[in-house]
């Protein structure tokens, strides 16, 4: 389904990343940003843009004059320019050499062997959460979608199963922006809280390490400067706050943001029901169409002139990759949801691209993947309740926390 053809408006497009604009549906305005202004100047937030592929693609791989160094979110780098940032060493936040160091230390974990090797896991813990489901009426997100990634990348940390969903509740919090760009108290409380949880893990792992990510993370040694040390406690709880964030966030909401597009779609879900073997491709176009992560954050080490503009050496830049998803320079038809679409090579900006390509895309993946067979047999055809349907307030995330579901009909799994 193609959306609304687009309307012209007089008024100079505006946009918002913590408006209901924004929140609820941002396509049209990034079409307009793309348009109209493709390096875009927030008068608001002091903050640039960049909307279209080619400009947002360029801007990602140029690690070294867009710098990661002052944070993940608008917030980190309004309080990094401040000198009030208490950001420790964490991967995404680091550029090059720094950033190459900490990276090895996890990509072992999320190598093809290592992540085919978590195959059963990820399996039983979707398979235990849609046994749970009753296929006549269920919140997809609620009820499945929230649930299951937190518990599998929880679990490969070393997290004890009573504590997975305590983290993933005050993970919701700390993302939620219902105040505009600064955090609420309820937001930093909760930041707090699940750091201080991890902390308090490491040391116990310390003591007695077990079989997880957190004791290898302990005895994994690093090279700095010719020095070989060991992380401390500081960078090891970074590590975990940034995997267990995004190893929850990112599939919830993909999956959440999957059932509503193909309710809108259901000739697509048909599809698939039709040639199992198309679910990959059916992901990559979901990813495309409307993924969970809309914009990344970086600061230029240098002035940088584009569209005869200037941004300054140090201001924050949002490369928004949702939009350049849908740059219709880029894909043909790019506002039509299509899982037969031809892929093109280096497409998919939406697990990061270059040196901050997302460590674990291929979890992701397969979670994704997973996700959506098993709900091709739990609802082969459905709808959603749409006065039930509730969009998340999160910073830089878009999807739902609510989609309620009616199955038509069932089968027997």
């Amino acid at each position: 389904m193609s959306v609304t053809s687009p309307t012209v408006s007089d008024d100079p497009v505006v946009f918002d990343p913590y408006s209901d604009d924004y929140f609820d549906s941002p396509f049209e305005t990034y079409r307009r940003m793309r348009d109209e202004a493709p390096l875009y100047y927030s008068d608001k937030y002091d903050f640039w843009a960049l909307t279209r592929y080619a400009d947002v693609a360029a801007a990602i791989k140029d690690h070294q004059t867009f710098s990661s160094a002052k944070g993940v979110t608008l917030d980190m780098v309004k309080a990094a320019a401040k000198g009030e940032s208490s950001l420790g060493k964490i991967i995404i936040s680091l550029d090059p050499p720094e950033h190459e160091r900490m990276r090895k230390l996890v990509n072992r974990v999320f190598t093809p062997r290592a992540v085919t090797a978590l195959e059963s896991l990820v399996r039983e813990t979707i398979d235990r959460y849609a046994s749970q489901l009753d296929p006549k009426s269920f919140d997809a997100v609620e009820d499945f979608a929230a649930l299951f990634p937190v518990e599998v990348i929880t679990s490969m940390l070393g997290v004890p199963a009573a504590d997975r969903q305590m983290l993933r509740h005050w993970l919701d919090i700390s993302l939620e922006r219902n105040q505009g760009m600064g955090m609420s108290q309820e937001s930093m409380e909760a930041v707090m809280k699940s750091g201080a949880y991890y902390y308090e893990l490491i040391q116990e792992r310390r003591k007695k390490p077990q079989d997880d990510m957190i004791s290898r993370l302990i005895e994994t040694e690093v090279t700095d400067d010719g020095e070989t040390r060991r992380l401390d406690d500081i960078e090891i709880t970074g590590f975990c706050t940034m995997l267990g964030g995004a190893g929850a966030e990112t599939v919830t909401k993909l999956v959440g943001n999957a059932v509503v597009v193909f309710a809108d779609n259901p000739d697509q879900w048909r599809m698939l029901q039709e040639d199992r073997s198309k679910i990959p491709a059916a992901f990559e176009e979901l990813l495309r169409y409307e993924g969970p992560s809309q914009y990344q954050i970086r600061t230029p080490t240098r002035d940088v002139t584009m569209y005869d503009e200037t941004i300054p050496e140090g201001a924050p830049v949002l490369l928004i990759n949702g939009s350049a998803s849908r740059d219709e320079r880029f894909f043909p038809d790019a506002d039509r949801f299509d899982i037969n679409r031809e892929r093109k090579v280096g497409y998919n900006l939406n697990f990061g691209y270059g040196i901050h390509s997302c460590l674990g895309a291929a979890l992701a993946r397969m979670e994704g993947r997973m996700a959506i067979d098993t709900l091709l047999d739990l609802i082969p055809d459905y709808d959603i309740d749409r006065s039930g349907l509730q969009r998340v307030h999160m910073t830089n995330v878009l999807g739902w926390c609510n989609v309620p579901v009616r199955g038509a009909q069932t089968t027997d799994r």
